[in-house]
C-alpha cells in the first residue's frame, strides 16, 4: 500500500522505523528477531523509504528496544549512546541546551532559538521547555548531523534530533510499567490501542515521574532537585483507503519541580559578608560534589506544555501529499533564589513566561519509475512570546551592599555616607536617604515577542546509473521578528552617575585624603573617565560601579532601535552518493544552512555599539547606559562531508569525515541573571565519526561510537571576554565515545534474558570561554571529563511481562556542566554539578 510506504515520510522528523520492540506472541517475536538478525534498518531522512546503509546522510538511530533496556528516559540521557550530541540541563527545568558536532545554543532566553532543531512526531518544539518530556511509548529517536535546511523548514543549520511516537494501531493492544529506584523515584507510564471501526484507531497514553531531590538544602532542611512532572497523550488514525490516512495528537504535560541547585567553586572574598548574615554557612566552600547547597528560599518550576497536531497524507497516482498542522503552548513560571546563598541577597528572580506557536507544512513528493523524483515543500510558522520578570534585592542585600562598599574603600566609605554625600550634592540631603540596596528594590520586565517565518524548500534526485545517484536540494527562508520592552529599574544606586561633575568637589576630597597633591586632585577629579598611567580609573569612586548591577534601562523599540530584524537566506545542497556493491555504500555532500536572528529577552540586553553614538546624540541616554546585545545577528552554516557505510550479515560501519563552520554563529554567555549574545565571525570544526556494531557469536552484540572533533575560533573578535580569536570553544571535547554490548540468552519457550551495559566518554574540555572579573586563562583551568558507566538487565517472559534491573552513572562520575560568575558576589563562581548514580528496577506488561 503506497500510503502504508510513505506515513512515516509525512512527518517532518519521521526518519527511522526501528527494529520493533519485543511483543505479545510467538510470531510477533519470529517477525522481529528475523527483522533484528538481517540488521536492516529503514529510514526516511531523505523523506523517502530507505535502508540505512543506503541513505547519504549522517544519522545516529536509537530504536524502542534500545530505548527501554537503557533507561533513556528523556534528551538528556540520549547523549550516552550518541557521542556527537551534547544535552545539558542548565537553571531550571525549562532549560535545556542541545549540541551537536560542537554547534548548538539556546538557553532559559525565550528570545533565542536553538541551532539543533527539535521535532517530535513531525512538529517543530521551539523552546527548550518543550523538548524534554519523558514521551510514553517512544517508537524511536533520530540525529542528524549538519545542516539539514533543504528538508526542514525551520532552524536546522546544526543537526536535527526527532522524537517519534507510536501511531495508533488497528490490533487492540497497550503495555503498562512501573519503576521504582533511589531517591524514592517513581515512574509509571500507559498505553492502549486499538479500532474503534474498521476505518479509525486510536491510542491513549499517559506518565508520571517523581522523584525526591538527590541535593540537600542544609539551611531549609529539605531535598532539592527534584522530579515531579506527569502528562497525557490521545491521538487518532483515520485511514479510509488505502490512500488517505489522517492522525489527530493532543498532549498535556505539567512540570512542578525544584530545580537546579548551583555548588560554588570559588569562593571569592564575599563569602565572609554573607556567611555573616546568614548567621553560619551561605555555601558549601568549593565543595561543589556534596551536593550540599544554602538557600533561603526554594527555586519553583512550573512549566505547562500542550499542544494538539493533525498530519494528513494523500497518495494519488506516483505523488504524495503531506501536511502537517499544529498549534501549540507553553507556560513556564519560575523563581530562583539566584545568589545560591544562605543570605537573603536577591529576593526574587521571577519569570512568567507564556509562548504561543502555530505550523503548517506542505510536501509532495514523487514517487516515479524513471530516474527523476523529486520532493517540494512549504513551511510556515508564527510565533508569540509574553514574558514577564521580577528581579528584587532581599531584606539582607542593603547590610551587604554597604559591607561590599566599605570593603572596597578600605572602610572609608559607606552606604548612609554616600546617600547624604550625593543627596546633597543633588541639591536635596534627604532625598537618598535609606534607598539605595533598598529590599525589594530591582527590576520589572516586561517583554513582547513575535515572529514570522515562511520557507519553500526542495530536493530533485537524479539516478545517473543503477548505482549512482545525484541530489540537489534548496530551501529559501524569510524571517521577520518584532519585539518591545517595558522595563523598569528602582535600584537607586545604580543610576547615580559617579562621573557627573556635581560630584567632582568629592571625587576630589577622596582624592587628597588618599596623598594626591591639590593640584593633580583637582584635575582627576574634573576628569573622571580618564586613564592613569597605569592603567587605572581616575575615578576614586570607579570600583562602586560594580556595585550598580542594575542601571537604568533603554527600552525598545525607540528613535534609534525599532526592535525589527528582517532576514532571508537561501540554503542549498548538492550530494553524490555510490552503492559500490550490496554491502557499502559511499556518498559525499556539500549543504549550506541558516538561523534568524536571536532576541535577548534579558535584563542584560543593550543597545549595540554601533547604535550607541546615535543614542547618545538623541538624547536618549540613561545613566550608566553601556553598549551590548539587543540581538544577535543571523548565522551560516557549511559543511564538506564524506561518508561511507557497510552492512554485512554480523557487522555493519559508518564512517564520516566533515569540515563544517559557521559564519556568524550566535554565541549565548550565561551571566547568572542574563545573557549576553554576540556573533562569532566564524567557528569551525573538522571531525571524523565511527560508528559500528559487531556479532561475533549469535547471543552478543557490540557497538562503538566515537566522534573526533577539532574546534576552534576562526575569528572572534568582539566576544564577551575580548578577541578569542583561535582560541577553541568551550565545553566541545575533542574525543567522545559511547561503546558496550548487549547479551540476549533465549530460553527454549521464547522468553529472553537480555544484559546490556553501555560506557560513555568524553576527554577533558574547558567549560567557559572566559569568566567576566577573572584573568585570562583562569576559566581554561575549570575542566570536565565525563567516565560514565550505565547498565540493565532484563528479563522477558513470552507472556508479555518484563521485569529489568538498571543503573545509570554506576561510577558516579562527577564532573560540571556549566560554570558562571556567581550573583553579585565578585571573585566567586558558581557552577552546575552533574547527576549523581540513579540505579531501579522496571516491570513492564505488553498485550
Amino acid at each position: 500500500m503506497k500510503i502504508s510506504k510513505y506515513l512515516t515520510a509525512t512527518a517532518i522528523g519521521g526518519l527511522i522505523s526501528a527494529v520493533p520492540a519485543y511483543a505479545e506472541n510467538v510470531a510477533q517475536n519470529t517477525q522481529q528477531d528475523t527483522a533484528a538478525d538481517s540488521n536492516i534498518i529503514i529510514v526516511t531522512a531523505s523523506k523517502r523509504e530507505t535502508t540505512l546503509q543506503e541513505t547519504p546522510i549522517a544519522v545516529s538511530v536509537t530504536g524502542a528496544e534500545t530505548i527501554e533496556q537503557a533507561e533513556i528516559r528523556d534528551l538528556l540521557d540520549l547523549q550516552s549512546i550518541v557521542p556527537s550530541l551534547r544535552v545539558s540541563q542548565f537553571q531550571s527545568s525549562a532549560n535545556t541546551n542541545f549540541v551537536i558536532r560542537g554547534f548548538g545554543n539556546g538557553a532559559n532566553n525565550a528570545g533565542i532559538e536553538p541551532s539543533v532543531g527539535v521535532f517530535i512526531d513531525g512538529v517543530y518544539r521551539s523552546r527548550s521547555a518543550a523538548q524534554i518530556g519523558d514521551l510514553p511509548n517512544v517508537q524511536r529517536i533520530e540525529v542528524l548531523r549538519g545542516p539539514q535546511s533543504t528538508l526542514f523548514g525551520k532552524n536546522a543549520s546544526a543537526g536535527v534530533i526527532s522524537v517519534v511516537t507510536q501511531k495508533p494501531q488497528f490490533d487492540f493492544g497497550g503495555s503498562a510499567s512501573l519503576t521504582y529506584g533511589n531517591y524514592n523515584t517513581v515512574v509509571a507510564k500507559a498505553d492502549i490501542t486499538g479500532p474503534l471501526t474498521d476505518t479509525v484507531a486510536f491510542s491513549l497514553a499517559g506518565k508520571y515521574n517523581r522523584r525526591d531531590g538527590y541535593a540537600q538544602d542544609l539551611a531549609l532542611g529539605t531535598d532539592v532537585n527534584d522530579r515531579d512532572r506527569w502528562g497525557t497523550r490521545a491521538q487518532l488514525l483515520f485511514e479510509p483507503s488505502n490512500d488517505l490516512s489522517v492522525r489527530l495528537i493532543a498532549d498535556y504535560d505539567k512540570i512542578d519541580e525544584n530545580c537546579c541547585i548551583a555548588a560554588n567553586i570559588v569562593n571569592g572574598p564575599t563569602s565572609a559578608i554573607s556567611d555573616m548574615l546568614a548567621g553560619g554557612k551561605a555555601v558549601d566552600p568549593e565543595n561543589p560534589f556534596s551536593y550540599n547547597v544554602y538557600n533561603n528560599f526554594l527555586s519553583s518550576n512550573n512549566i505547562e506544555n500542550y499542544g494538539v497536531s493533525g498530519q494528513l497524507d494523500y497518495s494519488f497516482g506516483a505523488l504524495n501529499l503531506a501536511a502537517i498542522t499544529a498549534y501549540r503552548r507553553v507556560n513556564a513560571v519560575t523563581d530562583q533564589d539566584s545568589d545560591f546563598t544562605g543570605a537573603d541577597l536577591i529576593g526574587r528572580n521571577f519569570a512568567d513566561t507564556r509562548i504561543k506557536t502555530f505550523t503548517q507544512e506542505l510536501r509532495l513528493a514523487s514517487e516515479f519509475d524513471g530516474p527523476v523524483n523529486f520532493l517540494l515543500g512549504g513551511y510556515y510558522f508564527d510565533e508569540n512570546i509574553d514574558q514577564i520578570n521580577e528581579f528584587q534585592f532581599g531584606s539582607q542585600f542593603r547590610t551587604y551592599g554597604n559591607a561590599l562598599v566599605q570593603a572596597a574603600s578600605g572602610g572609608a566609605l559607606s552606604v548612609p555616607m554616600l546617600e547624604q554625600t550625593f543627596g546633597a550634592l543633588d541639591g536635596d540631603p534627604t532625598q537618598y536617604v535609606g534607598r539605595f540596596f533598598r529590599s525589594a528594590d530591582g527590576f520589572d520586565e516586561a517583554y513582547d515577542f513575535s515572529n514570522e517565518a515562511y520557507s519553500i524548500f526542495g530536493t530533485v534526485d537524479f539516478e545517473i546509473t543503477d548505482k549512482l545517484t545525484l541530489t540537489g536540494g534548496f530551501n529559501y527562508t524569510k524571517d521577520k521578528k518584532r519585539f518591545s520592552t517595558d522595563v523598569t529599574s528602582s535600584d537607586v544606586f545604580s543610576g547615580i552617575d559617579l562621573d557627573a561633575p556635581q560630584y567632582a568637589p568629592f571625587r576630589e576630597q577622596l582624592l587628597i585624603g588618599g596623598g594626591v597633591d591639590p593640584a593633580t586632585a583637582a584635575f582627576l577629579a574634573a576628569n573622571p573617565t580618564a586613564t592613569l598611567p597605569n592603567g587605572d580609573s581616575a575615578n576614586p569612586l570607579a570600583d562602586l560601579k560594580n556595585f550598580q548591577f542594575l542601571p537604568p534601562f533603554l527600552n525598545v523599540p525607540n528613535a534609534v532601535e525599532d526592535g525589527r530584524t528582517n532576514d532571508d537566506d537561501l540554503a542549498w545542497s548538492v550530494r553524490a552518493s555510490y552503492a559500490v556493491n550490496d554491502n557499502v555504500n559511499v556518498y559525499a555532500t556539500y549543504a549550506t544552512g541558516f538561523k534568524a536572528s536571536s532576541i535577548n529577552l534579558s535584563r542584560d540586553s543593550r543597545p549595540l555599539a554601533t547604535d550607541l553614538p546615535a543614542i547618545i546624540a538623541g538624547g536618549l541616554n540613561t545613566p550608566n547606559l553601556t553598549s551590548g546585545s539587543r540581538f544577535a545577528g543571523p548565522e551560516n552554516s557549511e559543511v564538506y562531508e564524506i561518508g561511507l557505510k557497510a552492512q554485512f550479515d554480523y557487522a555493519a560501519f559508518n564512517i564520516t569525515a566533515f569540515k563544517q563552520s559557521i559564519e556568524g554563529f550566535q554565541s549565548n554567555v550565561f551571566t547568572g541573571t542574563g545573557f549576553a549574545l554576540a556573533n562569532a565571525g566564524e567557528q569551525s570544526t573538522f571531525g571524523i565519526e565511527f560508528d559500528g556494531t559487531v556479532t561475533p557469536v549469535d547471543p552478543l552484540t557490540l557497538f562503538l561510537a566515537v566522534t573526533y572533533l577539532d574546534t576552534k575560533y576562526d575569528s572572534f573578535v568582539n566576544s564577551a571576554f575580548g578577541d578569542i580569536s583561535g582560541a577553541t570553544p568551550a565545553g566541545i571535547p575533542g574525543i567522545s565515545a559511547s561503546m558496550g554490548a548487549t547479551y540476549t540468552h533465549e530460553f527454549d519457550n521464547g522468553s529472553r534474558l537480555i544484559a546490556r551495559g553501555d560506557y560513555l566518554y568524553e576527554s577533558p574540555v574547558h567549560l567557559v570561554d572566559g569568566l567576566i572579573g577573572f584573568p585570562n586563562g583562569f576559566a581554561e583551568s575549570l575542566k570536565r571529563e565525563v567516565k560514565q558507566l550505565n547498565a540493565a538487565v532484563t528479563f522477558q517472559h513470552i507472556s508479555g511481562f518484563e521485569l529489568s534491573v538498571y543503573g545509570r552513572n554506576l561510577t558516579n562520575d562527577k564532573y560540571l556542566t556549566l560554570v558562571f560568575p556567581s550573583v553579585a558576589q565578585s571573585g566567586s563562581i558558581s557552577g552546575y554539578p552533574n547527576q549523581p548514580r540513579t540505579y531501579g528496577v522496571t516491570a513492564r506488561y505488553k498485550f
